[in-house]
């Protein structure tokens, strides 16, 4: 994991309003998502490992499904799962191995190579001009 420090950093805004400005360049809400955080995820690479641009954020004001609710941003962070190829039936970590045919990670935290990180830098400065400076982005502060 590499950390970015970011003026995103403890801002709120609407999860609907970050979602409409951020689907369209390609993040999604990560399957990891709980009640009460969650992450913008944007795979830069797939080689031999997954590498993301990943954005947390936590809610203020209610759970994630609720309509309207408020969530706060954390500090952005390039993460990258490096992988196993074929089928993992022997993952201990996994409670129900046959019915998941995918292979836990090999390294759900590998090292990022350096020719990424100013790349990753680049998608986080992206991320700061269409959250804070395109248009209103309807802050809740």
């Amino acid at each position: 994991m590499f950390e970015v420090p970011s003026p995103l950093e403890n801002r709120e805004y609407k999860l609907i309003d970050l979602e409409n400005k951020l689907k369209p360049l390609g993040y999604v809400i990560g399957g990891g998502w709980e009640y009460d955080h969650g992450y913008f995820d944007y795979k830069i690479d797939d080689d031999g490992s997954y590498l993301f641009v990943r954005l947390p954020f936590t809610a203020v004001n209610g759970e994630l499904d609720t309509k309207g609710v408020e969530v706060r941003l954390g500090r952005p962070f390039l993460l990258s799962h490096q992988y196993e190829g074929g089928n993992d039936h022997d993952n201990e970590e996994d409670p129900n191995p046959w019915v998941n045919q995918f292979a836990a990670p090999a390294n759900p935290d590998a090292i990022i190579p350096s020719q990424w990180i100013a790349t990753g830098k680049d998608y986080i400065e992206e991320l700061e001009q269409v959250i804070l400076y395109e248009g209103d982005s309807n802050p809740t502060q």
